[in-house]
């Protein structure tokens, strides 16, 4: 029977192809299922021999840590050349943008809190 091994949802095609390719060269068959027209189902890749399960788990998760430390490497990388935006950046190129988002976390705050306050 097959494993679920790895979940595509939300997953950016450069990762997911990342991982098939890892997958293939440890020659670990899987199949992948998509989420289908309506996004009901379950997109992800199922190994087909269940008996090598931890050995695949096992070369995702490694895969996984490299690539977070990589990506954390390289945003560290550009925000010490000052290339990654922090929050003023954000607010000076797109002030509406957060301007709505502040409004509307104000609201939805109030929302929330408004049966606490009427007691």
């Amino acid at each position: 029977m097959a494993a679920l091994l790895f979940h595509l949802r939300d997953v950016p095609d450069e990762e997911a192809e990342a991982v098939r390719e890892l997958l293939a060269e440890h020659d670990l068959e899987v199949y992948e299922t998509e989420a289908g027209r309506w996004r009901l189902a379950v997109p992800a890749l199922w190994l087909v021999d269940e008996s090598r399960f931890k050995e695949a788990r096992s070369l995702i998760d490694t895969y996984q840590q490299e690539l977070h430390a990589r990506m954390h490497r390289e945003h560290a990388e550009a925000r010490a050349r000052g290339e990654a935006p922090g929050l003023w950046d954000q607010l000076r190129q797109h002030p509406m943008a957060v301007l709505v988002t502040l409004i509307a976390l104000g609201l939805m705050l109030g929302l929330s809190l408004l049966p606490f306050l009427t007691l």
